[in-house]
């Protein structure tokens, strides 16, 4: 498994700061999110496209260019924050296909893709796995001709249960899982059986802990990040799990809304949870992977 970031960690470093949560950080460019990543001493970097609306394949060839100077094995992300609007939008699912490309460019063979998210979900699960279906299908279709993995986030929007539903509904070995680790625990389920039950999909991950702050648990902001290994997600167990599954892909830490106090800033939080990865049993075990 393979120590990385998900660069959305640095949200607001790229105009994309929560309202009376947090303030905006000075700008950062893709040279200087890289130079960072590198200096911690992640392995892999998973780039989000919502930062990066120039991004074309010749932006990508580049982009990728500087990827495997820096040794950063790539992601590609695509979707935030709404997606495929939980299947209501047609020119999205477009435009993710479109991203097939752009993904290749980079060097990436993984996907990570939304289908929606908490404001997205439709209070029927029977209409929403309707709506969904019709177009996982297409886009796993396009992804396997292209040769790109799809990796759908569970990003507050699907149940387990649901998810798991979709995998196996849609079959495909084009489309998988991105595994956050802490947002079913944001939906009140565990998040050790959430990821036990995900395991056989999961091709990559957002490695995120979060504590219960203050507030209403049905909000976002009562549950904000936090370094990875100091929180309530059982971090160790999962990863562990997933080491056992035979999972070699990114353990891509993600800080969305950092709880203040935690640490200094993103980049510290990464540290001390590139730190904490550093120090698991499981990871040295399977470093080649």
């Amino acid at each position: 498994m393979i120590p990385a970031i998900d660069s959305y960690s640095w949200h607001r470093a790229f105009g994309q700061h929560y309202p009376g949560l947090e303030e905006p950080s000075p700008a950062m460019t893709l040279e200087a999110m890289i130079g960072v990543a590198t200096r911690l001493g992640a392995r892999g970097l998973a780039v989000e496209s919502c930062f990066f609306p120039q991004a074309d394949t010749a932006w990508a060839a580049r982009a990728g260019d500087l990827l495997a100077e820096a040794d950063l094995a790539p992601v590609w992300a695509w979707g935030h924050p709404r997606g495929l609007n939980s299947g209501r939008d047609s020119h999205a699912l477009d435009d993710l296909i479109r991203h097939l490309d752009i993904a290749r460019a980079l060097g990436a063979d993984v996907m990570r893709i939304c289908a929606g998210g908490r404001a997205t979900r439709p209070s029927s699960w029977e209409e929403h796995r309707t709506m969904l279906l019709p177009m996982l299908r297409e886009a796993a279709g396009a992804a396997e001709q292209a040769g790109v993995t799809l990796a759908l986030e569970n990003h507050i929007d699907l149940l387990t249960p649901e998810i798991v539903e979709l995998m196996e509904e849609v079959a495909s070995p084009a489309l998988g899982i991105c595994l956050d680790t802490a947002n079913q625990l944001r939906l009140f389920e565990d998040p050790l059986d959430a990821a036990r039950a995900m395991a056989p999909w999961v091709r990559t991950t957002h490695v995120k802990d979060i504590v219960a702050w203050k507030g209403d648990p049905k909000t976002f902001a009562f549950w904000p990040s936090v370094p990875a290994g100091t929180g309530l997600v059982p971090l160790a167990e999962i990863l562990a799990l997933l080491d056992a599954q035979g999972y070699r892909g990114l353990l891509a830490l993600e800080i969305d809304y950092l709880k203040p106090g935690s640490a200094s800033d993103e980049t510290d939080a990464l540290a001390q949870g590139l730190a904490w990865l550093a120090t698991q049993p499981w990871l040295s075990g399977s470093a080649t992977g």
